[in-house]
């Protein structure tokens, strides 16, 4: 039995590690990311019957996609420029959201044991609608993490630049 492997098949040979992945906003990396969570798109579809099938048999037809809002948690560091992204969709003291570059694409990169990029996930127009502080608590020793997220109207999945020939020689 011969199995002809494409070449989208080829690219990984073994499963990525979920705690390896790097974030990149509009291009650039940003922070030491300690988990990402939420991917999921929803198609909804309704039935129906087809204009020229004769049998009466429903149909099943996409009308809308949805997207559930995905998370990203980190630690707590002394750097507001991703924050400010944030800061800038929410309402301050004395104003109103400024609206400065609202919507972005955030790309999160699964990596392979060497670094390389695997899967990269793109999620379209990412508004960020959520910050989430963890709890401060003198009992524990935990480092302390926020929690932001966004919104997406879209996503892409692609294979990212290792080749079947790279993870053998790897």
């Amino acid at each position: 039995m011969v199995i002809n492997v494409s070449n989208d098949m080829k690219k990984h040979i073994g499963p990525l590690k979920a705690f390896r992945f790097l974030v990149e906003v509009e291009g650039d990396a940003v922070g030491a990311f300690t988990q990402f969570s939420g991917i999921r798109m929803e198609i909804q579809t309704i039935q129906a019957r087809s204009g020229n099938d004769i049998r009466g048999v429903q149909d099943i037809v996409p009308v809308m996609t949805r997207f559930e809002p995905v998370t990203l948690t980190k630690g707590v560091i002394g750097d507001n420029s991703f924050l400010n992204w944030i800061f800038a969709a929410a309402a301050s003291v004395n104003t109103g959201p400024t609206g400065v570059r609202l919507r972005r694409t955030i790309n999160v990169i699964a990596l392979d044991d060497m670094g390389r990029r695997g899967v990269i996930w793109s999620l379209k127009d990412a508004l960020p609608i959520r910050y989430e502080l963890s709890p401060m608590d003198s009992s524990r020793s935990e480092v302390l993490s926020e929690s932001v997220t966004f919104a997406v109207l879209g996503m892409e999945r692609n294979v990212g630049s290792v080749s079947f020939q790279q993870a053998e020689e790897g």
